[in-house]
C-alpha cells in the first residue's frame, strides 16, 4: 500500500554518485543517484506527468490558504507521496493565496514562471543539495512577487531570507525526508513572512497531516503535524 517504486512498488535507494539510468517509462537516459532496489528509474519528466494541470487549478480557485489549495493538488493523479512535483506545488498555492489574499500580481504569468522554476530542482535536491525544493519554491515565490533579479537589493534580500527561513524549519525537524511534511512547513513559514515583509495576510490553518499511511519513513510523533500531536 505504501508507495515507493512508480514501476513496482518497491524501496527506493540512494547511490554516492550518479549513474547514467534509462528511464522505465520514457527510456530517456540520463544520470541520477535514485533508483528502486530492482533497478528501476523513472526521471523527473515521467514522474511529474499531468502537473501542468496546477495553472488551471490555481486560476480557478479563490481561497487565501495556500494549505488548502496545495491539499487539492496532492488529491490529483500527477501527486505523490514524494516528488518533484512539491518543487511546483509549494510556490504555486502560495502565489495563488498571496494574489487571493489582495497580492498585486499577474498571477498566470507568476505561475507559469513558478512551474518553469520549480522544475528544475531535481528530486533529492534535500538529501543531496543540502537544501529542500519545498524550501527553495518558497523562496521562488518571494522571488516571483518582489521581482528579483541578480542585480536588485530588497527582492533579493527578501527573496534568500525567505528561503532560508523555510529550510530553517525543515532542518529543525530533521529527517528523513517528507514532501508533504516539509511542504507544509515551507508553506507556514511562508505565510509569517509575508505578512510581517509585505503586509499581506494569507490563511493560516491548523494542519494535521492525512498522508502518514502512504509514508515508509513517517517519523511519527515528531513530526509537528502528526494526529497525536493535536
Amino acid at each position: 500500500m505504501k508507495e515507493e517504486c512508480l514501476i513496482c512498488k518497491a524501496s527506493l535507494e540512494y547511490l554516492e554518485t550518479d549513474e547514467v539510468m534509462e528511464c522505465a517509462i520514457c527510456h530517456r537516459k540520463e544520470n541520477s543517484k535514485t533508483r528502486c532496489v530492482k533497478g528501476h528509474y523513472v526521471c523527473n519528466e515521467c514522474h511529474t506527468a499531468g502537473m501542468d494541470a496546477i495553472i488551471g487549478m490555481c486560476l480557478e480557485d479563490n481561497t487565501k490558504d495556500p494549505v488548502a489549495i496545495i491539499e487539492k493538488m496532492m488529491g490529483q493523479p500527477f501527486c505523490h507521496m514524494h516528488g518533484p512535483e512539491h518543487h511546483v506545488m509549494v510556490g504555486s498555492a502560495l502565489l495563488t493565496a498571496y494574489k487571493n489574499a489582495g497580492g498585486d500580481i499577474d498571477l498566470q504569468q507568476a505561475l507559469s514562471e513558478m512551474m518553469n522554476r520549480g522544475k528544475s530542482v531535481p528530486g533529492g535536491a534535500c538529501g543531496f543539495w543540502g537544501a529542500c525544493g519545498a524550501g527553495i519554491s518558497a523562496g521562488m515565490f518571494v522571488s516571483i512577487i518582489s521581482k528579483s533579479t541578480p542585480l536588485v537589493s530588497e527582492p533579493f534580500r527578501l527573496s534568500h531570507l525567505m528561503t532560508s527561513k523555510a529550510l530553517g524549519e525543515i532542518g529543525m525537524v530533521g529527517g528523513p525526508r517528507c514532501c508533504k511534511r516539509d511542504s507544509y512547513l515551507s508553506i507556514l513559514a511562508a505565510i509569517d513572512f509575508v505578512k510581517e515583509h509585505l503586509e499581506i495576510e494569507m490563511e493560516k490553518p491548523e494542519i494535521v497531516c492525512s498522508h502518514s499511511a502512504q509514508n515508509n519513513q513517517c517519523i511519527g510523533k515528531r513530526c509537528p503535524f502528526a494526529k497525536v500531536n493535536h
